[in-house]
């Protein structure tokens, strides 16, 4: 029997003479591809999964055309950490939880397909809202200090919001080219946490309500104030997300990975390159 086994490989074909090459068999092959597969799923539900970024909600921390991975382990796992959200799987595995500042993967409350980006501003119990642009939580400011403005390459005057009552401004620059100029400022959290957020100019949640995040749920806004559809809006389809319920978080961002700024072109190669924001790739957050 011992001889018998030996004499076969590990899906069962008949091992070669010494000196042939090996030649895996359909079986082979097939359950090769399948543990592979297994393989990345688990890594993809449980490790690491790749992210891209498709909106401005998140500028200036991050860009459209951002690649990044977000980490699965720190939050523990629901069942939005598996492929097609399995139903049997309630609440959250593992004790991990966001904190103030961290940006995280989630799934959107209105619709529930769809995955988006934002930073966690208000933990359970905690009071959020902003006042004439200014963030405040539990009663007080937000520290918040000017710094350098936001200097960004448009395709057209119509992409930069420079109308009246915007923070703004369009300029040409030496070479012909359009830049966006906005007011950006550095916010720091109870905790030391800072990061950088955008002042577009006056918006209809520039001033809200006082919310009060419920237990197990998270108040997240995006960097772009200006420009983003965010916990300051009900969760409805094409709307604003409303509180994130805890089992609705994927993961957390970690890393980008890849960057472009979207004018590479599939057939010309050379683009690839030229197209690539090589100084993005590597930052973490």
């Amino acid at each position: 029997m011992l001889r018998e086994l030996d004499e076969k490989t590990g899906d069962g074909s008949p091992r070669p003479p010494p000196g042939q090459p090996y030649r895996r068999t359909l079986f082979g092959w097939v359950r090769f591809i399948v543990s592979l597969a297994i393989l990345a799923i688990l890594v993809r539900s449980l490790v690491i999964a790749p992210f891209n970024i498709p909106s401005r909600s998140m500028t200036p921390t991050m860009l459209v055309g951002d690649y990044l991975f977000v980490a699965k382990w720190p939050y523990g796992y629901s069942r939005y950490s598996f492929p097609f959200a399995p139903e049997f799987i309630h609440g959250r595995i593992g004790n991990g939880r966001p904190d103030r500042g961290e940006i995280v993967v989630f799934r959107s409350p209105a619709v529930p397909a769809s995955s988006y980006i934002k930073r966690v501003i208000g933990l359970p119990g905690d009071r959020v809202q902003m006042i004439a642009g200014e963030l405040h939580l539990n009663g007080e400011a937000v520290a918040r200090e000017t710094a350098p403005v936001f200097a960004e390459p448009v395709d057209d005057a119509g992409t930069c919001a420079s109308e009246p009552g915007s923070n703004s401004r369009l300029e040409s620059a030496d070479d012909g080219s359009l830049v966006c100029y906005t007011p950006r400022y550095r916010e720091t959290l109870p905790g030391g946490r800072s990061y950088l957020v955008l002042d577009a100019g006056d918006s209809t949640a520039d001033t809200t309500q006082e919310f009060i995040v419920p237990a197990g749920h998270y108040f997240l806004m995006g960097d772009d104030r200006d420009r983003s559809a965010d916990s300051r809006f009900p969760a409805v389809p094409g709307g604003g997300i409303g509180f994130v319920p805890e089992e609705n978080i994927i993961g957390r961002a970690l890393v980008i990975f890849w960057s472009t700024d979207g004018s590479a072109s599939w057939i010309n190669p050379i683009s690839w390159f030229s197209a690539t924001r090589w100084d993005r790739i590597g930052s973490g957050f």
